[in-house]
């Protein structure tokens, strides 16, 4: 096992005080157990040991993380209950990530009504590594000029936002469906409409610093950016303040989004416990990119300061248009 160096943006870990909270209510989402009860999708037997912070330690190490980055999981939908009802989970979830070991660094969240941004600006002041929203929050250039408030904060701040997929929407009309429907389906979904939202918005003019991170890829999103500009829309522009973390997807997804953003984009996150870190992709160069280096853009380098290990100095890219960027990398064509 060779040294941890990597960071994994994307990781959930349910402590003690959050788990006791989910336990005491009787409406979604609530814990009966570890059977895990939440609107839009069926009943999930979580697995203990997932949440175990001595075996998830155990667990990065052998994937040579030195880093994780937790989130509240916003598939539970705690973000959207009213605001008397969802605060005091929020804070139990803030509560439980402050006793993490220093292994872990927790991104913050805030309830989608009536955020407290003088307490999201404390909780980024006191460390934690930027705020979490749903991505059912953001589903509309319009939802995205509401956020402006808690945006403004994490940009102020200097820190980024996090885009993670929100809970799934059952429709009842629809019938039965398999378990995998609503990670495959309602995620992608929300994560690609809250990627054309964030452009459609003109994102970048309103928060010309804010570093901002979709989760799963933004549910590839950007490979449909020719679609985009045969049905009317202006040719993509690469962010390099803009990121994508890995999780739930393999080379072929990942190579198509680097022919589109360049490696620049791409960020370790593996979801886990639902997934395992990405443990390489094309080669050296792009397998440190993706694991090391763009994380710590992503967070800023003081956000992770145990890297010793790490000998390649973080450029800052430089915009330019995609083609150029993606005719000078000689990535395979078929994977």
């Amino acid at each position: 096992m060779g040294e941890p160096t990597a960071v994994d943006v994307h990781q959930h870990l349910w402590p003690e005080e959050l788990l006791d909270r989910l336990r005491a209510r009787t409406r979604p989402p609530y814990l009966r157990g570890w059977t895990l009860h939440t609107h839009g999708e069926p009943a999930y037997e979580v697995d203990p040991a997932h949440h175990d912070v001595r075996r998830r330690i155990e667990q990065d190490l052998e994937s040579e993380v030195a880093l994780a980055c937790v989130s509240l999981s916003a598939p539970l939908g705690i973000e959207h209950l009213p605001r008397a009802v969802g605060a005091p989970l929020i804070a139990a979830w803030h509560e439980g990530a402050r006793r993490l070991p220093d292994h872990f660094a927790a991104w913050a969240s805030v309830p989608v009504v009536e955020p407290d941004l003088e307490g999201l600006a404390g909780l980024l002041a006191e460390g934690f590594v930027g705020v979490q929203l749903p991505a059912t929050q953001l589903l509309s250039p319009a939802a995205w000029e509401r956020a402006g408030g808690v945006l403004r904060v994490a940009e102020e701040a200097g820190v980024p936002v996090f885009v993670h997929p929100g809970p799934a929407s059952g429709d009842p009309t629809a019938g039965p469906v398999p378990d995998w429907w609503a990670p495959v389906v309602a995620y992608t979904g929300q994560m690609q409409a809250a990627w054309w939202a964030w452009h459609a918005v003109g994102g970048r003019s309103l928060f010309p610093s804010l570093r901002v991170l979709f989760g799963a890829g933004a549910g590839l999103a950007p490979v449909h950016h020719e679609r985009h500009v045969t049905r009317g829309g202006d040719p993509l522009t690469v962010d390099p303040a803009v990121f994508l973390d890995t999780s739930s997807y393999g080379a072929q997804a990942l190579d198509a989004l680097v022919r589109v953003l360049g490696i620049d984009a791409l960020v370790l996150g593996s979801d886990r416990p639902y997934g395992a870190p990405l443990e390489r992709l094309f080669g050296d160069a792009a397998t440190h990119a993706v694991r090391v280096a763009n994380p710590r853009r992503l967070l800023g380098v003081d956000a992770v300061p145990d890297l010793t290990a790490v000998q390649h100095p973080v450029q800052d890219p430089v915009q330019h248009p995609v083609q150029d960027r993606v005719e000078d990398q000689p990535w395979p064509r078929a994977i």
